[in-house]
């Protein structure tokens, strides 16, 4: 068998399953986003902007470096499951066609919290049944 990997993922945490002929693998990548990110300085009415922007473009950095990270582990898998609530499966599939790795992408589920032996039971039911 080769590499085959299931993830469930949301803003703030992605849980890959890594199963291949040797045995599975869970990765925990965390995520550094902060949809409430604070920034000091400027008066209410001149500044406020000036923050606005300056959070949504540390929330875009830090995503992109997050998805960055997922895809340095899944990059090598024949093929990828990918579940979660959410936004963020959806970006990660944009990212991984921007990659040229869509065709790899076998799911897209939307699935709520879950814990790693349960993300582990979908990947192998998913690709072992």
């Amino acid at each position: 068998m080769k590499k085959k990997i299931g993830l469930w993922l949301d803003h703030r945490e992605a849980v890959i399953v890594v199963l291949s002929d040797k045995d599975e693998q869970i990765i925990h990548i965390k995520s550094d986003a902060e949809k409430q990110i604070r920034f000091a300085g400027g008066s209410r009415k001149d500044g406020r902007q000036k923050t606005e922007a300056a959070r949504d473009n540390k929330l875009e950095q830090d995503l992109g470096k997050y998805f960055d990270d997922i895809i340095a582990h899944i990059r090598d898998a024949e093929l990828i499951q990918i579940f979660g609530p959410g936004e963020a499966k959806g970006e990660l599939a944009k990212r991984l066609e921007a990659e040229g790795l869509k065709e790899r992408i076998v799911e897209i589920e939307t699935m709520d919290k879950m814990t790693d032996n349960q993300i582990s039971a979908r990947v192998r039911e998913h690709f072992l049944t």
